[in-house]
């Protein structure tokens, strides 16, 4: 593939990754889902693992992945990618594996298998797109939804008293022996989208380098389960999620 180009001066300030195809993304305009892919094929395309990299994909807006990034992947049942990585890490030791899954699927169905994953120290990396709500099923309320947020099935916001408390995943995460690298970012804007690659790039090292599990959790938005134009959701995003889920490194075994 032909790298597309954008230039500034005679200088390329930006390229189209060669590992993101030319498939026309389903996703919302505005979706997060898309920067992180280009996100993910450019750090595998820098250090040179294409042909070593496996994907695993669940269920949600997540699981059509494999249409974008030219790497292997394989499909897990809801909630089980985690443990499906496991056996491919375990299985291919010189690959780099990772997950990629949405709150619904993470941090509901899949709660057991990633929680015990990381609580082994697999060698994997579960990047976790946490935007609060459901968004490919209609916009319902997911475990991360904010108190006060409203959805398809708490319409006049999330009570505590009635639906619990937001489930801050990556706090959980880091109480575990067996993570290596823990980190919140997000990709709201250019900045925060430059740390989110070195986050993405610094838990891939870690995985190629045996050190445990590593959790890059992504604060997203869902501007079409939010009801919010792009530029919108981005604001709304930077003024309510981060405040439950800020945004930075929480656990780093190599640099503390």
């Amino acid at each position: 593939m032909t790298k597309e180009e954008i230039k500034k001066n005679g200088t390329v300030v930006a390229s189209k990754p060669s590992l993101l195809n030319d498939n026309l993304m389903h996703y919302c305009p505005g979706c997060s889902h898309g920067v992180v892919h280009g996100l993910v094929a450019e750090v595998l395309e820098d250090m040179g693992l294409a042909d070593k990299a496996i994907g695993v994909a669940p269920v949600g807006c997540a699981v059509f992945a494999y249409n974008y990034i030219d790497i292997d992947w394989i499909e897990a049942a809801h909630g089980r990618a985690p443990a499906v990585a496991t056996a491919a890490k375990r299985l291919n030791p010189e690959c780099m594996v990772f997950t990629y899954q949405g709150d619904g699927d993470l941090a509901a169905i899949g709660t057991a298998e990633a929680i015990h994953a990381a609580n082994r120290g697999e060698n994997i990396t579960i990047i976790f797109i946490n935007n609060g709500i459901y968004g490919m099923t209609g916009g319902q309320m997911a475990p991360t939804t904010l108190e006060g947020q409203k959805t398809a099935t708490c319409p006049y916001g999330r009570r505590p008293d009635l639906n619990g408390y937001p489930l801050k995943m990556s706090d959980l995460m880091i109480q575990l022996d067996g993570t290596c690298y823990v980190t919140r970012q997000a990709v709201d804007t250019p900045a925060n989208t430059k740390k989110a690659k070195k986050a993405i790039r610094k838990a891939f090292e870690n995985s190629m380098a045996k050190r445990g599990t590593s959790v890059v959790e992504i604060v997203a938005t869902c501007n079409s389960g939010w009801k919010m134009s792009p530029v919108k959701a981005n604001e709304w995003l930077n003024e309510n999620m981060t405040a439950k889920y800020p945004l930075g490194d929480m656990k780093d075994v190599v640099n503390s």
